[in-house]
């Protein structure tokens, strides 16, 4: 997605039915096959903001987070032997995948129609919301009738950044490669309130002291995994590795341990079937 084209997210069940479809009606090199590939070279190269916890930061300039752990239990389970984690950003990330600079992005990415007519997602594997973060200090914005025409920190290439441009009257719109920087900004003053998914601003306000949480969650986002399109045994994979994760309680162990006790595959078991 470009940031002159924002589009917004799909329904939740037109959003299933369009992931379950996958990769139906695209043409792909018939010798590009991403599975064997990444088998035969023994690594997944997956791209990350490596700025966003908990889902993924760095940590003694390691990657860690929910992604991180899913990712290398993806890896492992399609037979891969490695993860090379790769940092980017949200407004790169379709362009990274088309470019082949990696295999596939793991780092909630939100499913909508415009980015499905320029890669494929996976079955959904976490399910987020829009928060506001404000000040510790500011009680003037309670709500989001009360950003009208205020300065608003967003991250750009998100669906955070479509939804201020769109919902938000005369706001001022600054734009971030990531949460962190915005949040940093709405701590400093430099802008009124953060646009920030509720785990990734809950976390970085305990740890940093840098905003709190104002009125309840704006949307609701159902996240995928992106790749290239066309690439269907490889979607087919990644969708049964995820499925068994989901069923065997990996992912519930996984998002228990960075998202406070959260079990995901129950989130996602609430997603209405396809």
């Amino acid at each position: 997605m470009t940031p002159s084209s924002p589009s917004r997210p799909l329904t939740t069940v037109g959003l299933l039915a369009a992931v379950a479809l996958g990769t139906a009606g695209c043409s792909a090199d018939a010798d590009a096959d991403v599975l064997e590939q990444t088998r035969s070279r023994g690594t997944l190269r997956v791209a990350i903001t490596e700025a966003n916890p908990p889902w993924n930061f760095l940590e003694d300039n390691e990657p860690v987070g929910y992604d991180i752990d899913v990712a290398e239990e993806l890896a492992e389970r399609l037979d891969i032997d490695e993860v090379e984690f790769i940092g980017s950003d949200f407004a790169s990330f379709i362009g990274g995948v088309q470019a082949n600079r990696f295999d596939i992005v793991i780092s909630g990415q939100t499913i909508t129609e415009e980015r499905l007519e320029q890669v494929a997602f996976s079955r959904p594997y976490e399910v987020n919301g829009i928060s506001v973060f404000v000040s510790e200090d500011d009680t003037s914005i309670t709500e989001v009738s009360s950003l009208s025409g205020q300065t608003i920190a967003v991250t750009e290439g998100t669906t955070q950044a479509d939804y201020a441009r769109e919902e938000i009257p005369d706001a001022q719109i600054k734009t971030y490669r990531n949460a962190t920087l915005a949040l940093t900004d709405v701590a400093l003053g430099r802008a009124d309130a953060a646009l920030v998914s509720r785990f990734q601003g809950a976390y970085l306000a305990e740890e940093n002291d840098l905003a709190v949480a104002s009125g309840p969650l704006l949307e609701t986002e159902v996240n995928g995994m992106s790749f290239r399109r066309g690439e269907e045994a490889f979607k087919e994979a990644v969708d049964e590795a995820l499925g068994d994760m989901i069923e065997d309680g990996t992912l519930s162990e996984i998002s228990r341990r960075w998202l406070g006790g959260l079990d995901m595959a129950e989130e996602l078991s609430a997603l209405p079937a396809d």
